[in-house]
């Protein structure tokens, strides 16, 4: 293949400049180079590390200033995904909208977790190659059922959330689990398929001797609409 006059010309200037960049490095001092490679490794890390945004637009069109939402997150159809202020959704982790999804006020959910509102296991088998020929809202078997998680639920990494399911307020769902029923408020929930094991209440009661505590834990459940503060 022949190379261009013009890429020729610019593969030299670009060859050149690392050869003399090369040439300094390596007459540079030892430590002097582990400092200067330390400080570039800094760099590129920071720079493509995952980072939370703070502020959401609602689809609703509401402004959140307190939620949190890594810039990793996907969330598809996102025009039915409704998410109240005060909630974090750490790296790495799906929101689906197909059937319509719920956040409640303050709820915190981990890294790599799903919360789904849709399945296509039934209808990629009656579909086969003609699966993507036929729009979603038209398909035979594709499941949809709106997923509702309360306020102040606490998510853990890895947790799975399947379509339909309802998360009353104040549960925690432990880590890595799979949760295919509902969950009453304040449960504790872990395994796959998640089980209940407990209660956040009696995990809580010991931090409420303090009275500013207290009265903060009282304020959001004496409140129906959670402490959406501006």
């Amino acid at each position: 293949m022949m190379m261009s006059t013009t890429s020729f010309r610019l593969c030299g200037r670009s060859c050149k400049v690392e050869s003399v960049l090369r040439t300094l490095y390596h007459i540079l001092p030892a430590g002097l180079r582990r400092r200067l490679r330390s400080r570039v490794e800094r760099m590129v890390r920071s720079l493509k590390a995952p980072r939370m945004v703070r502020g959401y637009l609602d689809s609703s069109g509401q402004w959140r200033p307190r939620t949190r939402i890594s810039d990793t997150v996907f969330m598809y159809r996102s025009e039915n995904i409704r998410i109240a202020d005060n909630v974090f959704v750490w790296h790495y982790s799906i929101l689906d909208g197909t059937g319509g999804l719920d956040i409640g006020a303050g709820t915190q959910v981990g890294a790599w977790v799903g919360l789904f509102t849709h399945s296509s296991h039934i209808a990629i088998r009656l579909y086969g190659d003609h699966y993507q020929d036929v729009p979603e809202a038209d398909k035979v078997g594709f499941q949809t059922a709106a997923t509702s998680i309360g306020r102040y639920v606490f998510i853990g990494a890895a947790a799975k959330v399947l379509p339909g399911v309802s998360v009353g307020d104040g549960a925690l769902i432990s880590a890595g689990s799979m949760v295919t029923k509902d969950v009453e408020p304040f449960a504790v929930v872990t395994g796959s398929p998640a089980e209940v094991v407990g209660d956040t209440r009696r995990l809580d009661k010991r931090f409420l001797k303090d009275p500013q505590i207290r009265g903060w834990y009282e304020e959001w459940q004496s409140s129906s609409q959670g402490t959406d503060r501006q």
